[in-house]
């Protein structure tokens, strides 16, 4: 019980943009990828790096780095759109917690996911496993928001989750798009779950069932 108190402390609130403090390190980490050969496969998750060579760093630095332009300008939008919602109402310092523990866990459950079925030249990179979780966050605390898909089709956010959640596991079992970790994406999802039961004590699926009961 003492556990749980301790783990269930709050912040004092206090709110200083660290989503734009994390979308700025991003950038600038992908302009460094960009003009220094050999960056980008030092600072992504690769299993022979860090079974092998103790790169351990990588289970936070896989997190700025990204594959190309596209790749960052989507991620980026994603943790602007659901991070300040997120940020704002949690406050900075419990936004920072939630996204630096959702993109750790994901990158320590896919380093073992790489190494039992053989993924030892895989290079995992990207935030999204972090912004899913942030997705799966901004449902819980805004259920009755509609996010606008392509600007013109207005879907519930618990209902967006439980799409997302179906497309990555649809894809998964069907082996569609090799070079998403669509286990990682699900993983974001489950951290986020756990952490709002754990560090909240508060059960996302009442908090939906409630909202549109």
């Amino acid at each position: 019980m003492n556990l749980l108190k301790t783990i269930r402390k709050p912040f004092r609130y206090s709110f200083f943009n660290a989503t734009f403090l994390i979308i700025g390190i991003n950038l600038l980490v992908f302009l460094l990828t960009s003009m220094m050969n050999g960056l980008k496969g030092y600072l992504s998750l690769n299993v022979v790096a860090i079974y092998e060579h103790n790169m351990y760093w990588q289970f936070v630095t896989y997190m700025f780095v990204h594959g190309d332009f596209s790749h960052l300008f989507f991620n980026m939008l994603g943790l602007f759109f659901f991070g300040m919602g997120v940020e704002r109402t949690i406050g900075s310092k419990e936004f920072l917690l939630i996204y630096f523990i959702s993109g750790i866990f994901c990158g320590i459950f896919s380093y073992f996911i790489y190494l039992f079925s053989g993924g030892y030249f895989i290079f995992l990179m990207g935030a999204s496993g972090a912004i899913y979780s942030l997705l799966l966050a901004y449902a819980v605390i805004f259920p009755r928001n509609r996010i606008y898909i392509w600007g013109i089709l207005p879907i519930p956010a618990p209902l967006l989750v439980a799409i997302y959640a179906g497309i990555e596991i649809g894809s998964q079992l069907l082996s569609l798009q090799n070079g998403i970790a669509h286990m990682t994406h699900l993983a974001g999802f489950a951290v986020a779950w756990i952490y709002f039961m754990v560090r909240m004590g508060i059960n996302p699926w009442k908090v939906w069932k409630d909202a549109y009961r």
